[in-house]
């Protein structure tokens, strides 16, 4: 149930009227402002002309300038403002309505409160002894109710607090005043993970960066940070806010100055072993055949996967043989994904993953630059044979996988195991021979697997779109890596200036290619969404913002009309990145790293003359 629902439109307007000036002080008011616009709540004229104001103070003043006329020419309205600001997209990005909804709440309180004092002063006796017992009676009732409270702050059914039973019986010699205030009571500590209104979210903090966390994906492992439109794990956040080298985000990631990591030991938050995290790519912007990766992580899945019955069985091994082969195997990379192994065989290299292995010949667990192999077809490309020496000839930083076979980190199942990877069924096996996220934001999800090679896309990942048409249609479906390797030598050499006049329709393909690749290499997706977002000063230093996702959607649209006008985004991508973070040498190193790449790659997809 909605404040709105059980409070007057004269105490809505008198709410409004109070706290205007605090919802003109919001950082980054655009969504704000097109929220109001979208539901005929402002004129268009105003909203044009308070959301293209750059100075912060002007456009706080022509907020409350927008606020302050609501108030006088459409008071009547109010209920539906209050509708309209409280949707939970809106809450997520502003806390101050998020508080200011909690204050509503507790003004249904107020008013129950106020109700039920009424009629008790009417029957009221006179008599002291009973008036002395009455305030006894309310003081257990007040403490009951404050329990009940605690408990519905908990519950995952119920977002209302509802008063205790005794309440009803209680004398009231005066009715409470009604309150406009959050529910922090004085002296009271500021837990507001207990409030009703934080039952779902938190607003949490890593250095200079604020985001949201969701309680129910942190509970699943899933990413249950975000900053605008963007989702983060909490090891991703953690390197978003430049806490990297902390690497331990329940320390670093806080809650009004509270450790995630406390709130998790006092139950108040549940976390899972986390299996989220970014998946690393090489150095080089652009890898032949893009393909090898190399990612990290958490050995609690294949844990859970394997059974103890399904494994060899081994002897025992006393702890000082455990050091020993602790110090002989192979360092395996560890970023919160998965534990992958580098691995080579003559001339060939790969990756192999924990969680896909199974044994010599069950379960595709090597990625190549072309697909995924069994560590016995690894052996079969490059020797030409098939036998169990695969464990002595494929090597893992100059040893044999036989190494880490001994040490464990590596089990083979039992030939008697019945699981996905000993015995796939169809669709398993099919899936087997993809990659098991998206090729370019490295999330799970529904994916569209290429017929090619073993890259996965989302949807609307790819550049083009994978349309619903062909995901209903049975025919080989090839992604535009693949189709560009296959036609990149039938382009003639170019000078610069004739690649940038082109026509883009022309060269579409060599556009979304690059972009992709761009888009891929960017590890920790930092250009990938709006920056304004989630930087409250963004706006005020760059003039034109400019992201991936913009220019995937105006190619997308088809809005550039020459080759030229796309360069002209991706650069201006660079240039405000170097103007923004003058002061932090990692992200502008990041940026022209990729510019530095970005215009090597153009010249080699372009063909362009020297």
């Amino acid at each position: 149930m909605e404040p709105m629902d059980w409070l007057e439109n004269h105490e809505l307007l008198r709410f409004f009227r109070r706290h205007k000036t605090e919802m003109s002080c919001m950082e980054n008011p655009h969504t704000f402002l097109c929220q109001l616009r979208d539901h005929d709540l402002i004129p268009e004229d105003r909203y044009k002309k308070v959301s293209h104001m750059r100075s912060k103070d002007n456009m706080r003043k022509g907020l409350y300038e927008i606020l302050d006329r609501f108030e006088t020419e459409r008071s009547q309205e109010i209920r539906e403002f209050w509708r309209c600001v409280f949707k939970d997209s809106i809450l997520n990005q502003y806390p101050t309505l998020r508080l200011l909804r909690n204050s509503l709440m507790d003004e249904k309180t107020g008013k129950e409160e106020s109700d039920k004092g009424k009629p008790k002063a009417l029957s009221d006796s006179g008599d002291e002894e009973e008036e002395e017992e009455g305030e006894e009676k309310q003081e257990k009732s007040v403490a009951k109710k404050r329990k009940l409270r605690s408990r519905s702050a908990r519950s995952e059914d119920n977002e209302e607090e509802l008063a205790g039973p005794s309440s009803q019986l209680t004398p009231r010699k005066k009715s409470k005043k009604i309150c406009f205030s959050t529910p922090l009571k004085k002296g009271e500590e500021k837990n507001i993970w207990n409030w009703p209104i934080y039952k779902l979210q938190l607003p949490v903090t890593c250095g200079n960066r604020e985001g949201t966390l969701n309680r129910p994906r942190l509970a699943k492992g899933e990413r249950c940070i975000v900053v605008g439109k963007q989702w983060f794990s909490p090891t991703e956040f953690e390197v978003f806010a430049g806490k990297k080298s902390s690497k331990n985000w329940k320390s670093s990631i806080r809650c009004m100055e509270t450790p995630l990591g406390k709130l998790i030991k006092q139950g108040h938050l549940q976390a899972v072993t986390y299996k989220g995290g970014p998946k690393k790519v090489k150095k080089s912007l652009f890898p032949p055949g893009d393909a090898t990766i190399v990612s990290s992580g958490d050995e609690d899945e294949e844990e859970d996967r394997v059974s103890p019955s399904s494994r060899e069985s081994s002897p025992p091994l006393s702890d000082e043989e455990r050091e020993q082969q602790a110090e002989l195997q192979p360092q395996a990379s560890h970023d919160g994904g998965e534990t992958v192994f580098r691995v080579t065989c003559g001339a060939s290299n790969g990756t192999l993953h924990k969680k896909r292995f199974a044994s010599g010949t069950c379960g595709k667990s090597i990625r190549t630059e072309a697909s995924w192999m069994t560590p016995v077809e690894f052996l079969e490309l490059e020797l030409g044979r098939k036998d169990a020496s695969w464990k002595k000839d494929i090597d893992c930083e100059g040893r044999p996988l036989c190494v880490l076979v001994k040490a464990e980190a590596l089990r083979i199942h039992s030939l008697l195991c019945n699981c996905s990877l000993c015995k796939p069924d169809e669709e398993e096996q099919r899936n087997q021979k993809n990659d098991d996220e998206c090729c370019i934001c490295r999330m799970k999800g529904e994916l569209v697997m290429c017929d090619d090679c073993p890259r996965a896309f989302h949807p609307t990942c790819h550049l083009p779109d994978v349309g619903d048409d062909l995901l209903g249609d049975d025919k080989p479906w090839h992604c535009t890596f693949c189709v560009y390797r296959t036609n990149e030598n039938c382009y003639s050499e170019m000078e610069r200036e004739a690649a940038l006049s082109c026509q883009i329709s022309q060269r579409m393909l060599q556009c979304q290619y690059l972009l992709l690749c761009l888009w891929r290499a960017d590890e920790e997706q930092i250009f990938a969404a709006n920056p304004c977002l989630y930087l409250t000063d963004y706006s005020d230093v760059i003039e034109a913002p400019m992201w991936f996702g913009h220019i995937a959607g105006k190619l997308q649209q088809k809005l550039y009309r020459t080759v030229g006008e796309f360069v002209t985004d991706v650069q201006l991508v660079f240039s405000n990145c170097a103007s923004y973070n003058r002061k932090n040498a990692e992200l502008l190193v990041t940026g022209n790293r990729l510019k530095e790449s970005f215009d090597r790659e153009f010249k080699s997809v372009f063909n362009i003359k020297e």
